[in-house]
């Protein structure tokens, strides 16, 4: 069976992907599945899920916020497991799990991948995790899961280590549309469409999804123009927190996007 991941971009090359990001056990500990298949119904065609941690170094206050709420609420990535395993026959589009490397390694590398498999994810974001330490431990275990470890570019990302990156990942590139932590953004400025473009140039084998920043229709129409699609982060996660419904949310975001 093909990993989703994989799936979804070759089904969809010529449809301007949405993928949105929020918080396992933020709002609620126990909203997890409802966001998740409220998200599949309206359309989205990825999901990040991200997991809770006391230090996410590159997140802004918004998703800071969201995970220190979630840990209070009780969420850990055991739990998480057991949440996504419920709703797993039910989700049809790719799940990703974004988190740090620290409750990963003591989760356990192997139980990790293993878990996410069965309960049906198929990729993981790892923003601190090492890319010699990829290779070298996690990238043979993952490969042994049918896993896709994502890996994440910035403007500050040297040609050689794309291409390297490139290379040695599957799935899709993670561009990161400024070197700064994540929140929104009223536009991109002249030299993100520059980084844009050179990237676009490089005519990489994997597909590339945009985050970070991206919270109306110009900086979501920038984004869609210059890569498969966009991932939306701290807008939805605000929104969510603001509404306590993912439906409502939704609206709220689509609204934000066509503005």
């Amino acid at each position: 069976m093909t990993n989703k991941i994989n799936q979804l971009f070759k089904d969809q090359q010529d449809k301007k992907l949405l993928s949105l990001y929020f918080c396992a056990g933020c709002p609620t500990l126990e909203n997890t599945g409802e966001v998740i298949k409220t998200m599949q119904r309206r359309g989205i065609a990825m999901i990040e899920v991200g997991i809770p941690f006391s230090d996410p170094l590159a997140d802004g206050p918004v998703i800071q916020s969201a995970a220190t709420r979630a840990i209070k609420n009780g969420m850990s990535l055991k739990k998480l497991f057991s949440q996504l395993q419920e709703i797993k026959e039910e989700v049809e589009i790719p799940l990703v799990l974004m988190g740090y490397l620290n409750p990963i390694m003591h989760y356990g590398i192997e139980a990790f991948c293993k878990s996410c498999v069965e309960s049906g994810v198929s990729g993981a974001i790892i923003p601190d995790l090492p890319f010699k330490d990829y290779q070298d431990v996690v990238k043979p275990i993952a490969d042994k899961y049918d896993l896709r470890i994502i890996m994440l570019i910035t403007p500050e990302t040297s040609e050689e280590r794309i291409r390297f990156i490139d290379d040695n990942t599957d799935g899709f590139i993670y561009m990161v549309s400024s070197a700064a932590i994540t929140g929104a953004q009223k536009s991109f400025d002249d030299a993100k469409q520059e980084y844009f473009r050179r990237i676009n140039a490089m005519n990489l084998r994997n597909p590339r999804m945009i985050g970070f920043g991206i919270s109306n229709k110009q900086t979501l129409e920038a984004a869609q123009s210059n890569a498969a699609g966009a991932i939306i982060g701290s807008k939805f996660v605000t929104l969510l927190n603001e509404s306590k419904d993912a439906d409502e949310a939704l609206d709220k975001l689509f609204e934000a996007l066509r503005s």
